[in-house]
């Protein structure tokens, strides 16, 4: 803890401000431009949630008009190859919506819409892709064998324990993410689960699909997360998390809490899963092609690389296929139900 000045703020104060303020991050940056993402990193993930998209509509009983909307849609791009994706059929049928505070990017599409709110009720697929590590949060650290709130200068991240938390953020901790080592640190997910119920509750009929870095209980409950993980992203570097909008401000996901927090919301059931298993059950294969390809059809071959190592960037343990998947339908049967989940 260092010297602060007078603007002091809460963790989540300081992050909704650099983030979504007039000035901030997410206003007037493109996230490629920064990090790399499972929904910038290629076509592949877009194919994949085509089969999605496609058992989702076999549930519904191939309803007139169906829907994906992309929340925190960054560029458009993934909505664009999902667009370009989809079968004739069901591209006739559906609408894609981006949910985003940033102006609409002047070479999306003209048919995928763009505004600044969820639409009053979905039917269809709800994407929330690197969304919910953005939700702000608030911070709270042991000191002298009680959690205390941590608050932040914004122009120079110093921070110092300002009080006790509330009755409701212990309840959260206690439920989620129990600590009681002196400097331990907790990302307390209140307003996370809040968020996620709140996009589940605009859900209708479909399936509501959250992907993030993140941790379960059982990872907490070891221990290799007792520091706290907010972090700061630039131009593909890790840095210092200094909330005055000059970088992304980051922290993983209780996924489990959002997970309950859906079910409160309505939805049926949830599936949590790493992002490996749960690409490899929607049918992606990263598997080169074979060696005779070379010979016959070079340009094949070379196409079939290509795909084979985006595949491998998407399903790497040690990378994108680390982070986890939820997946939580609403009045939605047995042919999602009839994936292998496992």
């Amino acid at each position: 803890m260092g010297n602060y000045g007078r603007h002091v703020q809460t963790w989540s104060e300081a992050m909704e401000a650099a983030l979504y303020g007039p000035n901030g991050f997410y206003r007037t940056n493109s996230p490629d431009q920064h990090f790399r993402t499972s929904a910038n990193a290629g076509p592949l993930l877009a194919e994949s949630l085509v089969a999605l998209m496609v058992a989702i509509d076999e549930d519904l009983g191939h309803p007139n008009q169906l829907e994906i909307v992309d929340v925190g849609a960054g560029d458009g791009r993934l909505l664009s190859s999902l667009h370009h994706a989809l079968p004739e059929e069901l591209s006739t049928r559906t609408q894609a919506t981006a949910v985003e505070v940033r102006p609409r990017p002047p070479d999306l599409p003209p048919g995928i819409g763009w505004q600044d709110g969820l639409p009053e009720q979905i039917t269809g697929l709800l994407l929330a892709l690197e969304f919910l590590d953005n939700v702000p949060c608030d911070v709270a650290q042991v000191e002298s064998g009680e959690l205390q709130l941590v608050e932040v200068d914004p122009s120079t991240a110093a921070e110092a324990l300002a009080r006790p938390i509330s009755d409701e953020q212990a309840e959260w901790i206690a439920r989620w993410w129990p600590i009681s080592d002196e400097g331990d640190r907790v990302e307390i997910g209140l307003q996370r689960d809040q968020a996620w119920a709140g996009l589940v509750s605009h859900l209708d009929r479909g399936v509501a699909v959250a992907v993030d870095y993140g941790h379960t209980r059982e990872e907490r409950d070891s221990g290799v997360f007792d520091g706290g993980t907010l972090a700061g992203y630039r131009e593909g570097r890790q840095v210092v998390p200094i909330p005055d909008g000059s970088c992304d401000i980051t922290a993983h996901v209780a996924m489990d809490a959002c997970a309950q927090a859906g079910l409160t919301a309505g939805a049926d059931s949830g599936v949590l899963r790493r992002q490996s298993s749960a690409l490899r059950t929607l049918g992606l294969d990263a598997r080169r092609p074979p060696l005779e390809l070379a010979r016959t059809d070079p340009q094949a071959y070379s196409e079939g690389l290509a795909r084979a190592s985006h595949a491998a960037e998407l399903l790497d343990p040690a990378g994108l296929g680390s982070f986890w998947w939820l997946m939580q339908p609403k009045a939605c049967g047995p042919v999602f139900a009839g994936f292998n989940w496992s």
